[in-house]
């Protein structure tokens, strides 16, 4: 079961001078809001779903004192030679550069790095940008390190689980909090979005989280859900690690070892050849499913997970 720590988180915490988001983005006060550059270079669109899902936007030097945030990280952790993805893209319309926000790339102060932009072999539709703040234009597919920026907003909240999103829940029989996503993803999504949000897909750990997956379901009806997609599943922490047959969860334990290891009637059984990953079902037992198929996933975390050391005590 997880740590007793939730205790502390059971009043909501205000946001405390517009310091307080998330303990791996920073404060910037000339950005008003938060920054967090993604060393681990990505191509566009991953950087795009990434900064999304942490609550945020890919950064784009829209004013002046967003450039010079923008700068400073880019001098102190890439270096002067290497450049950032911006946020700024023309891939719904060629040629037709916005930023996230949809402010055009003609009323963003900029200066274009030498001999650019020159959509190199017509397909360049994505905007870097280097530690001298000069732009170029790039290949979407290419990977580059990426920043991503929450705007600094009044009266945010943080939520007993240690969050601004009002979608997790604790559970006080357990300690953790829940997350029931609608938005069907793949497998491999739905990890991304869970870590994405300071949490992982679910791990039940006892007949008691079980009863509490179907609680979670019981709030998500099938109908609550758009799309063509099978709703009396989602995907949860769970896998094979590539050696079919064996399970172990997200976290490398064996099933038995985490404490609830409960497959629904003729589970596990590969019915259509490549049901390798883990999901659950309405009634709280597992089923191995198809991992590149879109379902619900549920995602759990830590009320203290995206929490600073200070704020903990």
């Amino acid at each position: 079961m997880r740590s007793i720590i939730f205790l502390i988180f059971l009043c909501t915490v205000a946001v405390l001078d517009g310091k307080r988001f998330r303990c791996d983005y920073t404060y910037f006060a000339n950005a008003d809001g938060w920054l967090k550059l993604h060393r681990v270079p990505a191509n566009w669109r991953e950087a795009r779903l990434r900064c999304h899902l942490e609550g945020g936007n890919l950064a784009s030097p829209l004013n002046d004192g967003m450039r010079e945030a923008m700068k400073s990280l880019i001098s102190q952790e890439v270096g002067t030679t290497c450049g950032v993805y911006t946020g700024i893209h023309a891939t719904f319309s060629r040629g037709d550069f916005f930023s996230i926000e949809g402010v055009p790339l003609w009323k963003i102060p900029h200066k274009w790095a030498p001999n650019e932009p020159d959509n190199f072999n017509d397909s360049e539709s994505c905007i870097a940008t280097f530690a001298d703040s000069s732009f170029a234009d790039v290949n979407c597919n290419e990977p580059f390190p990426y920043i991503c920026y929450k705007q600094s907003q009044k009266n945010v909240l943080l939520t007993n689980c240690g969050t601004i999103d009002n979608e997790y829940t604790l559970d006080a029989r357990t300690g953790s909090c829940y997350k029931f996503h609608k938005v069907p993803r793949t497998w491999s999504r739905a990890y991304m979005a869970c870590a994405a949000e300071g949490a992982y897909l679910t791990i039940l750990n006892s007949e008691v989280e079980s009863t509490v997956i179907k609680e979670l379901f019981a709030k998500n009806p099938g109908g609550s859900m758009l799309g063509n997609f099978w709703k009396d599943i989602a995907f949860i922490g769970f896998h094979d690690w590539g050696e079919h047959g064996e399970w172990l969860t997200i976290e490398g334990r064996t099933l038995h070892d985490s404490g609830f290891h409960k497959f629904s009637g003729g589970e596990p059984n590969n019915a259509t050849t490549g049901e390798f990953c883990g999901g659950v079902y309405r009634n709280g037992m597992f089923d191995d499913i198809w991992c590149e198929n879109k379902y619900a996933f549920i995602c759990e975390k830590s009320p203290s997970s995206l929490l600073c050391p200070d704020d903990e005590n």
